[in-house]
């Protein structure tokens, strides 16, 4: 009967760049154009329709604007125990959500809960692949008693 091997070598660290998405972008500058137009059609009284809608619209493109100038991220998943690393920092309690065309991945830094989310233009379909299946192998923490 022939040995198979008692494991494979380990696989290689998932490095990823994270930047802000140009979709995300201009999904905030589509919304801030029509949030005028849709504080019209709310119940709001007629002489606080435009002067609201154009806050509204500033306050989506603040945050349009302020999504864009996010610094990148470099992540870095290694396989097994050690910790994932995000900005060269050590993260734990890294997980990832698939939201249909999205993924966000999230982690724990300092007993804050933080995010990243990957859009189709930010992460091509083989490095979305190689970030579920770094993902994957890792082990299954442990919840403390």
């Amino acid at each position: 009967m022939p040995n198979s091997p008692t494991s494979s070598p380990g696989s290689a660290p998932c490095r990823l760049e994270w930047r802000p998405s140009r979709w995300q972008t201009a999904a905030h500058a589509l919304f801030a154009l029509l949030m005028p137009w849709a504080i019209q059609a709310s119940a709001l009284p007629a002489a606080a329709h435009w002067p609201l809608g154009l806050l509204a619209g500033a306050g989506v493109a603040l945050q349009g604007w302020r999504y864009r100038c996010r610094p990148m991220r470099s992540i870095l998943i290694p396989p097994g125990d050690s910790p994932a690393q995000v900005d060269g920092q050590p993260v734990e309690g890294v997980s990832l959500h698939d939201r249909g065309p999205l993924l966000q991945l999230s982690w724990c830094r300092h007993g804050r809960r933080q995010a990243c989310l990957f859009w189709p233009d930010t992460l091509p379909p083989q490095r979305r692949r190689e970030l579920r299946l770094a993902i994957q192998a890792r082990p299954i923490p442990r919840s403390r008693p």
